[in-house]
């Protein structure tokens, strides 16, 4: 994938955590010991050290990380995959997602993960290896991850499968529990729940590539996690659980924005470095 931006600014992250903690302008200002105006120029995008350390320790974010964001000194080193991966970055309105195609040199099996606002290059790609695609995994089922589901089905006669959990309303589809399994050739698949962001928000844990992969949808971004007004404590606990007990060097595959390392996120994510 080329360098891509990250999918949040530090006050996109500041915005998050804040709406998702269900806290007030008002309070918000008041527990950091800040001005209104300071906040608002915070959240607004301007860059003022003092009012984001203060904000982020009254957010639960991690103010050196959120500083390093808010001075963009840090983009995440990402691993080669000589064979059996592919991402794919999509334009959808004003903003772009990502969808990921697996498989199995030797046996030519596939699974793509979501479909992105078109799944053209992806198509390309399985008849460029001669693969055959045997599942389509959606992590969850918003516009944006699934606007080409259905010529990205009918053009491979591939398998549809979503949480049990997650709103679907294509013909058809198949649905797992939480820690399901699959397999494509050599390559295996395990399903983890981490949903709050969605109902059935879903990450795919694959071994058998050169690293372990953790195709997380918009359970976490390089430097932020998803976003919910509702149900923000779910998606903040079960991505913490379940995705940041995952082998250090498992490579996550995000929703948006570029590739990461559960290593690289436990020093650099607002959200959960130490």
């Amino acid at each position: 994938m080329a360098r891509i931006p990250l999918e949040d600014n530090f006050n996109d992250v500041i915005n998050k955590s804040q709406r998702g903690l269900l806290i007030s302008d008002a309070d918000l200002a008041k527990r950091a010991g800040v001005s209104p105006a300071e906040l608002a120029a915070v959240k607004g995008g301007e860059i003022i050290d003092a009012v984001i350390r203060r904000v982020a320790r009254h957010l639960r974010l991690s103010p050196v990380a959120l500083d390093v964001l808010a001075h963009k000194r840090w983009y995440p080193q990402i691993p080669d995959f000589p064979t059996g991966f592919a991402a794919f970055n999509t334009t959808f309105g004003d903003m772009t997602v990502n969808s990921y195609l697996i498989w199995d040199p030797r046996a030519r099996l596939a699974a793509a993960f979501d479909t992105g606002a078109t799944c053209q290059a992806m198509l390309d790609l399985i008849q460029a290896e001669g693969l055959k695609l045997q599942y389509v995994f959606l992590t969850h089922t918003h516009d944006d991850h699934v606007a080409d589901l259905a010529a990205l089905a009918t053009a491979t006669k591939a398998e549809v499968w979503a949480s049990e959990l997650e709103p679907s309303d294509y013909p058809g589809a198949k649905t797992f529990k939480e820690n399901a399994h699959f397999h494509v050739g050599s390559l295996a698949i395990k399903t983890l729940f981490t949903f709050g962001h969605s109902p059935g928000l879903t990450t795919f844990f694959v071994t058998g590539l050169s690293w372990p992969l953790a195709v997380a949808g918009d359970s976490v971004f390089a430097s932020s996690m998803g976003g919910s007004a509702t149900h923000f404590a779910d998606q903040f606990r079960n991505t913490k659980e379940k995705i940041f007990s995952l082998p250090r060097d498992t490579v996550l595959a995000c929703g948006h924005g570029p590739l990461t390392t559960v290593a690289q996120e436990k020093q650099h994510n607002p959200f959960f470095a130490q």
